[in-house]
């Protein structure tokens, strides 16, 4: 978690990779059919980011901005970056 000098919460998603908490709508898990859609989707209309750094996905972020980020930090590690922001 960062806050820079204009107020703009960054959450770590591994790897120096950061989202602002702010544009997040849900962290989800890989594994269900209909998130497999919509990272392929995403990835059809280059909204698909992969910030995994070759590693395994283990969540799904989707922003408010129809981007799909990928990350190899679990769900449950960045829900958690996202209560300690508070």
């Amino acid at each position: 978690m960062k806050k820079s000098n204009k107020g703009l919460t960054l959450i770590n998603i591994g790897f120096g990779n950061v989202v602002s908490a702010p544009r997040v709508i849900a962290v989800v898990a890989p594994g269900s059919s209909p998130i497999k859609r919509m990272r392929e989707e995403a990835g059809e209309r280059g909204k698909l980011i992969d910030a995994t750094q070759g590693r395994k996905t283990r969540a799904i972020i989707v922003t408010d901005s129809d981007h799909v980020i990928l990350s190899a930090l679990q769900v449950e590690t960045i829900t958690q970056r996202f209560t300690l922001e508070k």
